[in-house]
């Protein structure tokens, strides 16, 4: 089972690269022959490219017999990410969820910054801006 994962944890996010989909906690579970996968979202228009990105991966890893199997119940949560994760995202500019609730600048680190719209370059993000550096950033929403 761990190679099936070691295999998953090189699988990008496609629209967050810096990312895989384990360290999102996209892939929810390997078992008995099947992958298991949940969207960010139901509708995450991306998710028939990370099957795709998934099943070229198996198949060059020689897990061809592998299923992938996709499960929107329970829905997927902000608090699947990784420790890992949360990094990698903060570092490519985007601001994690914190347990806390509070929103911090992934730029400056600072706490003072304001949603500029719900939406942000995905539908799982909204637009920030920070009052100290002026940068704008996205913000995985909380779910």
């Amino acid at each position: 089972m761990q190679a099936l994962w070691d295999v998953l944890a090189t699988v990008p996010d496609p629209e967050i690269p810096a990312v895989s989909v384990v360290e999102l906690g996209i892939v929810r579970s390997v078992e008995d022959g099947r992958v298991v996968i949940t969207p960010t979202y139901s509708g995450c228009p991306a998710t028939l490219a990370i099957e795709k990105s998934i099943r070229e991966a198996l198949d060059a890893a020689g897990y061809r017999s592998v299923r992938i199997d996709t499960a929107i119940a329970p829905p997927w949560t902000t608090e699947w990410i990784t420790a890992e994760g949360r990094e990698k995202l903060r570092r490519y500019g985007i601001a994690p969820p914190e347990p806390s609730g509070e929103v911090l600048c992934p730029q400056c680190g600072s706490a003072e910054v304001e949603e500029v719209s719900r939406f942000g370059s995905t539908p799982c993000k909204s637009q920030f801006r920070c009052r100290e550096c002026l940068e704008p950033f996205d913000r995985f929403k909380c779910h």
